[in-house]
């Protein structure tokens, strides 16, 4: 069995991208699907000691062509002051908030260097960045990522995806838990491509402050915890992948198999 997965650029992602990351043999970056305004492309969340708040980088709603992520540029790339400014102000919001959690300085010349050093052009390539170095991190960077940007992939939605199964030998796929709202499971039928939508159960662990907040960067989880113990938060109370390839909880098993 050969598991294919996918997800559009996200910034700083949460916790159940990794989750979903991590069923899959194959992944697509999907660099070149529609940009989501006031999705998660382009923003994510870190604790403080009030509430969650919102690190946002800022789009150039002029020069973006927003039915493809990997043509969004990020506003002020070319202004030292612009640049300066977000960048800057994400990694004085991570050092104040995370600077005495027990993991910051493990990462912390690493990240610094992301935000200080670095300058991102493109959305697209600042989530590239982002994602290969957490997993890196996590000890994902085995599973074979395929950019959209530099292959071959027709359809939409539901089509794109089994276009990605279809091209890259797949006969199994992982969606995320809002894939059951467009997923017309017949099309995977015909195809004898098993189905799964992911039902990630966010893990409870401790947190800086008090109380805890859900639906946070994988920031959050790192700095407090670490690489090991992170992916196996993760992965605690949700199905791995070898679990996943031995099951029948593939919503079309039994079309398939029958």
């Amino acid at each position: 069995m050969l598991i294919i997965s996918g997800h559009q650029p996200t910034y700083l992602p949460w916790l159940g991208l990794f989750h979903k990351f991590s069923l899959c043999d194959k992944f697509v970056f999907m660099d070149t699907v529609q940009y989501l305004d006031g999705d998660w492309n382009n923003r994510n969340k870190i604790k403080t000691s009030q509430s969650p708040l919102y690190l946002t980088v800022p789009i150039d709603k002029k020069k973006s062509n927003f039915n493809n992520l990997n043509e969004i540029y990020i506003h002020g790339y070319l202004n030292k002051d612009s640049r300066d400014f977000w960048q800057k102000k994400h990694w004085k919001s991570i050092l104040i908030n995370y600077s005495k959690a027990p993991y910051f300085k493990e990462f912390s010349d690493e990240l610094e260097n992301m935000y200080v050093n670095k300058i991102w052009k493109k959305l697209s390539e600042l989530c590239w960045y982002q994602l290969n170095f957490f997993l890196k991190i996590l000890k994902l960077n085995n599973i074979e990522i395929i950019k959209m940007s530099e292959f071959r992939f027709e359809g939409r939605k539901d089509d794109l995806v089994l276009n990605h199964c279809k091209k890259l030998k797949g006969n199994a796929v992982v969606f995320g838990k809002h894939g059951k709202d467009y997923v017309n499971i017949e099309k995977f039928n015909k195809e004898k491509i098993l189905v799964y939508f992911q039902n990630f159960k966010h893990p409870t662990y401790k947190q800086n402050y008090q109380g805890f907040e859900e639906n946070l960067s994988i920031l959050d989880l790192l700095l407090n915890h670490g690489s090991e113990k992170s992916i196996e938060i993760i992965k605690k109370d949700n199905i791995t992948i070898d679990q996943l390839k031995k099951s029948n909880d593939w919503v079309n098993y039994k079309q398939i198999n029958q």
